[in-house]
């Protein structure tokens, strides 16, 4: 999945969640922790943020996993490392094709 794609994708999702819910929306870069800098960006609105995410993306993104946030430690993760966790859920979930002679 080409990283490009996933962070314009990111970035659209969280500004049209801002725009909807009224609220402002900061520039958004690869630096940006949208769970920090977007206001009200809580845990009532970033699992629809992910759902559009993932519809947006055509992939799935389990309902346990915060791509916003280190699993562990809940420490908000910028924009460019929730394009890398993203990848990393994509990856795991592509099955490795074998050729057999």
């Amino acid at each position: 999945m080409d990283p490009n794609i996933v962070h314009t994708t990111l970035v659209e999702v969280l500004q049209e969640i801002q725009t909807l819910s009224g609220e402002e929306c900061p520039e958004i870069t690869g630096i940006t922790k949208p769970l920090e800098a977007l206001p009200k960006f809580d845990s009532k609105i970033w699992p629809v943020a992910i759902g559009m995410i993932a519809q947006k993306l055509e992939i799935t993104i389990a309902n346990d996993v915060n791509i916003f946030c280190r699993e562990k430690s809940c420490d908000a993760l910028t924009i460019d490392e929730t394009v890398a966790l993203i990848i990393q859920l994509v990856e795991a979930q592509t099955p490795v094709s074998v050729n057999v002679g």
